[in-house]
């Protein structure tokens, strides 16, 4: 597992047509901090490179005809051997990959790392999945001109949860996702906005009433915007509540 005490860093290495995109937001903020401290490291490889021709193309025209090019298999596959995968997986970002979750980004964060391939043109052969072992993530169900951005989004919601590189790591267990509820609101000064108060329960002082109100929120929320998460984490387990003992969505 990477931490601050591994001899090496968690390490990102991203294959892509466009290596001037990065490291981009992944320099921002804590996760900058945490790349200069040397937490986790970040390295791209141009596909480019592996073109056989003068022209640099790494893309054909599919087989049995259709719109657009399909970036090749053989040219890919150079690139992944190109890089020390040292037990890390090589991920493809791809609309019709397995859904990222938090689950999975922790699972990610645990090791030592990822290899991300970001697809262009429209999309990958398909014959590079098996012949390199290369797992499909969908950061949602959109489509983007490149897999780069998602990249990122994948990169940032494993780079956040190593160890040492977020200022405040109890803050994590209370995020979305995490206990399969989405999270409850939150408020700050000032106490009145624009005539709306914040609720009083949060200036109780009364910690338990503060965390049944949490709760409450939390799967009220989940309730109405995720009713999906919300199924599922019923089907999981009793809810416990503050004041509602009808669990029934």
């Amino acid at each position: 597992m990477a931490s601050p005490c591994s001899t090496s860093p968690w390490r990102a290495t991203v294959l892509t047509l466009y290596p001037d995109l990065f490291p981009g937001p992944l320099d921002a903020s804590v996760l900058g901090r945490g790349r200069a401290a040397g937490r986790w490291a970040l390295e791209t490889v141009n596909i480019r490179d592996f073109s056989d021709n003068a022209y640099g193309s790494v893309d054909a025209p599919p087989f049995g005809g259709g719109a657009g090019l399909v970036m090749r298999a053989d040219i890919l596959a150079a690139a992944i051997d190109s890089v020390d995968r040292e037990g890390r997986p090589v991920i493809c970002l791809t609309p019709r990959g397995a859904p990222l979750t938090q689950a999975r980004a922790r699972a990610l964060s645990a090791g030592p790392g990822l290899i991300a391939l970001c697809g262009r043109f429209e999309g990958v052969d398909e014959r590079l999945f098996e012949a390199r072992q290369v797992e499909e993530i969908s950061i949602g169900d959109f489509v983007l001109a490149g897999g780069e951005i998602a990249a990122m989004a994948l990169i940032e919601s494993c780079v956040r949860l190593i160890p040492g590189v977020l200022g405040c790591a109890s803050s994590l267990g209370e995020e979305s996702f995490e206990g399969g509820l989405l999270e409850y609101p939150q408020y700050a000064r000032p106490r009145d906005f624009e005539g709306r108060a914040v609720p009083d329960v949060l200036l109780s002082g009364d910690h338990q009433k503060i965390a049944d109100w949490r709760r409450d929120k939390a799967i009220e929320i989940t309730r109405t915007r995720r009713p999906d998460l919300y199924r599922r984490h019923v089907e999981g387990g009793p809810i416990r509540r503050g004041n509602d003992k009808d669990d029934a969505p």
